[in-house]
């Protein structure tokens, strides 16, 4: 009898998309058996490929905007605009970690300009509700150049405006939201996050992702001030204490600003798209899950599209294979959370940027394994 498989796997990012890396992990599932039933979902946690994960789900269109790169540079942007009324926009798009060469100088200057450009184009559009993926930004700057983007002023102590991106963060003495687009206070807001950091502390933004941006790792105690004080700010102006709040840290801290300045609320990205494209339904009658992203370490445990998806199909009793970039060695807590096997497409030597271009090579054959493995499983039954 033919397998029935669903492949929901994440991008495997600056790779492939969702949608490629299931084309590839079906090839491989053919391999073992050529007759059997594969299911692709698209899927994302609030980073790169939230957009299409929705829009393939519900009826909308995409809009392009041309918006100021995190470096400056202009960049063209994409959202989606769903007919009923919802703006789906990623910060990836505007202001992504690929858009910057990640040297210190970037890291520091980099602003999230970009993303506000993004939202008040969809507040033009009339969009009755706002989501926001906050996964896969190149900043660190607490979200201070999305406030300038929506009208706020970052004053210094002589009352002049400071730089952007973390480096400005320094110098900020004053927030004067005078100005600040009306709109914000009417829309509702939703984050979609992939993780859960506070804004600052051991587990913040600047210390947690600042060094994956390009920040001095020496540098981080000194950085991670920065941001407490911009936190503070945040604080005493809008008067939502918002610091500790899980996934604040979200984005370089760009979730502490939106929860601040226009009362977003987070939410689990996974989560929101798992519904939209109705993942327990599809789960129904299959006999493997196949999962994925680029890379699985201790934080896919906290709001990544592996575990978000083992965790729907436990309670289905499906069991899942993880196929992935590569993986460290610390996966209790994705074990824990019902995946079964994780299968590395790194399988000899070979420098990162080979790794990423050979994904047609070895997804195929990390899938192949998945299967085989789960084969083997269930002949010993």
């Amino acid at each position: 009898m033919s397998l029935s498989v669903l492949v929901a796997s994440d991008s495997f990012k600056g790779s492939a998309s969702s949608r490629t890396i299931a084309e590839l992990v079906e090839r491989g599932v053919r391999r073992v058996d050529p007759d059997a039933r594969v299911f692709c979902l698209p899927i994302a946690d609030g980073g790169e490929g939230t957009i299409d994960a929705l829009l393939a789900a519900r009826s909308g269109r995409l809009r392009h905007l041309e918006v100021r790169g995190p470096l400056g540079v202009p960049v063209d942007a994409r959202y989606a605009l769903l007919d009923d009324g919802c703006a789906v926009l990623e910060a990836a798009e505007a202001i992504g970690i690929g858009l910057s060469d990640r040297s210190p100088a970037s890291a520091l200057a980099a602003s999230s300009f970009g993303l506000g450009q993004l939202l008040l184009d969809a507040l033009d559009q009339d969009a009755r509700r706002v989501l926001v993926g906050l996964g896969g930004s190149a900043t660190s700057d607490g979200g201070a150049g999305l406030a300038k983007a929506l009208g706020a002023r970052l004053l210094d102590r002589y009352g002049m405006p400071v730089e952007e991106g973390l480096a400005g963060l320094v110098r900020v003495e004053s927030l004067d939201v005078s100005g600040l687009d009306p709109r914000l206070g009417e829309v509702d807001m939703e984050l979609l996050l992939d993780v859960t950091n506070p804004l600052v502390g051991s587990a913040g933004a600047v210390r947690v992702f600042g060094p994956q941006k390009g920040l001095d790792p020496r540098e981080l105690d000194r950085y991670d001030g920065w941001m407490s004080g911009w936190g503070e700010l945040l604080h005493r102006v809008c008067s939502r204490d918002v610091a500790a709040v899980e996934g604040a840290g979200a984005a370089g801290g760009l979730g502490a600003c939106l929860m601040a300045l226009a009362d977003a609320r987070p939410g689990r990205g996974i989560e929101l798209v798992l519904d939209a494209v109705g993942i327990d339904q599809a789960l129904a009658g299959v006999d493997l899950v196949i999962t994925g992203e680029g890379r699985m370490d201790a934080q896919s445990a906290c709001g990544k599209a592996p575990v978000g998806v083992a965790r729907r199909a436990k309670a289905q009793g499906k069991p899942v294979v993880a196929v992935v970039g590569s993986c460290s060695d610390e996966l209790e807590a994705a074990y824990a959370q019902g995946v079964d096997l994780v299968v590395p497409c790194v399988h000899e030597p070979c420098s990162l940027e080979d790794c990423m271009r050979g994904v047609e090579r070895s997804v195929p054959f990390a899938a192949e394994s998945a299967v085989r493995a789960f084969l083997l499983g269930r002949s010993a039954v």
